[in-house]
């Protein structure tokens, strides 16, 4: 009897799952405990690995090393699998349903989740089901992405560390002694430890860019917007805030290449407004380095970089030289980093604030951040992108000391403020501008991760991640 589509499928389900998943020679560079997103896909793609097998990985990696992580709010087991099998018939029928196909990816615990516990880090929400997917989430799903489980964060993501009364704290994979840094902690320590290939993520204060330094990889927060953070929360759906036009989700991946291909999933328009535009991310300005037109502060007096950190990045500033085609230190013309910090914590302490009690400053530091957007916006004219550490310090020890101002970093420098930890974050932030982190380096002393913060024009975010790519060194943590 001839074979079709439809007994074809029915014999695929019925015959062990081994012998049915036809395999092709196996790439001897796959390696699923820290393969990169774009090389699990082509393992896939390839036939060297099914779904359910990187799956099952995955949740082998948790259980060996998340006792000591605590990365995760919750996990999906059964309903992942499940997933994973059903991706590999629709391989085997070539009816794979997207770009991300049979892929395990992780979420923040910010983003609503259909059917999956979203909890904000908040005992308010413990046991609290979405019915609807936050809209970036939705995308996700909709390439084929399979969601391992939801990444821990600090209480609304109010903290520059992951901990919070549901599940505790979140350990650096580098040293159990450190935090993973937040919000999106748990994402970052997941994608360190080789738990998910992809993380969204999200950004007001560093949310993804300090954890991304703290645990060596790779993160990009998007251009304000270009992402849509429908579905975040707080607030609950259905409840509104006041405006937001700085905080933004963005991916945390092993690689620059997977912060580009996550953006192109996740980003563009809501389903509203999709019925009048679409989106396309811009090719990057350059591909080489030797093109690329590059300014960079690698220290300030506003916030001076501790000097572990200066040590580590000191070689990667002069590792540039005579290899761009620009290389100018300096800040933008007009731009006052003590002031932008001002307007910048301003912006984030009102954002929880009720609207009443801040209506006329923001009217007045709305003016200061227009003025701010456009000297970045000249300044690209001129260059391509901007370098400046990430924070002052790699990652720090944990410190759950309330209220959370009083806390003090040590840092081999001396003692330092604790809200100086996401001063350097600052200028992307007002900016609106995309800001890529890539990692480059260790400190000397401890041996933790330091990461370089690469910001770029506005709506161009394929060119701070293409220069991400240049410059980036993977890191492994000793698991």
């Amino acid at each position: 009897m001839p074979t079709t589509r439809r007994t074809a499928a029915a014999l695929l389900t019925a015959a062990p799952f081994i012998m049915r998943f036809p395999r092709l020679k196996a790439d001897p560079s796959f390696n699923p405990d820290y393969a990169t997103a774009t090389q699990a896909l082509k393992a896939l793609a390839a036939g060297a690995i099914s779904s359910e097998e990187l799956v099952k990985h995955a949740y082998a990696r948790i259980a060996r090393y998340n006792p000591k992580i605590n990365a995760f709010v919750t996990l999906r087991e059964e309903q992942a699998l499940a997933e994973a099998k059903k991706a590999d018939r629709a391989r085997m029928t070539k009816r794979v349903p997207g770009k991300l196909a049979g892929l395990p990816i992780t979420i923040k615990d910010a983003f609503a989740t259909a059917g999956i516990r979203t909890t904000a880090g908040s005992k308010r929400w413990e046991n609290f089901v979405p019915t609807e997917d936050a809209v970036a989430v939705a995308k996700l799903r909709a390439a084929g992405a399979i969601i391992l489980g939801k990444t821990s964060l600090p209480e609304y993501s109010g903290d520059i560390q992951a901990f919070n009364e549901l599940v505790g704290t979140t350990n650096n994979p580098w040293n159990e002694k450190r935090t993973s840094g937040g919000s999106t902690g748990g994402g970052a320590a997941s994608i360190a430890a080789g738990f998910s290939f992809l993380e969204l993520g999200s950004d007001s204060g560093g949310s993804i860019r300090i954890p991304s330094h703290y645990c060596g990889v790779y993160g990009h927060k998007s251009t304000v917007h270009l992402v849509s953070r429908v579905g975040w929360m707080p607030p609950a759906p259905g409840e509104f805030k006041g405006p937001n036009d700085w905080s933004v989700a963005g991916p945390i991946a092993r690689s620059a290449e997977d912060l580009q291909l996550m953006l192109e999933v996740a980003g563009g328009p809501t389903p509203e407004e999709a019925i009048a535009y679409q989106w396309k991310a811009p090719a990057p300005r350059k591909r080489l380095l030797k093109d690329f037109r590059v300014g960079f502060v690698a220290d300030a007096p506003f916030c001076p970089v501790a000097p572990d950190m200066k040590e580590a990045l000191a070689p990667v500033f002069k590792g540039l030289e005579g290899k761009t085609a620009k290389l100018v230190e300096g800040w933008p013309k007009g731009f006052d980093p003590v002031k932008n910090l001002e307007v910048f914590q301003f912006v984030t302490r009102v954002f929880g604030a009720p609207g009443g009690t801040w209506y006329a400053e923001w009217e007045k530091y709305y003016v200061e951040r227009q003025k701010i957007r456009r000297i970045w916006r000249e300044y690209f004219q001129e260059f391509d992108v901007f370098l400046t550490p990430v924070s002052i310090v790699p990652a720090i020890l944990h410190d759950h000391t309330m209220p959370r101002d009083s806390r003090i970093v040590e840092t081999y420098g001396g003692k330092r403020p604790y809200l100086d930890l996401s001063s350097w974050i600052s200028p992307a932030g007002l900016s609106g501008c995309p800001a890529s982190v890539a990692p480059v380096a260790l400190t000397s002393r401890d041996r933790l991760p330091v990461g370089l913060q690469i910001l770029g024009p506005f709506l161009e975010d394929l060119t701070p991640i293409q220069f991400a790519g240049l410059v980036g060194k993977i890191q492994r943590p000793p698991l």
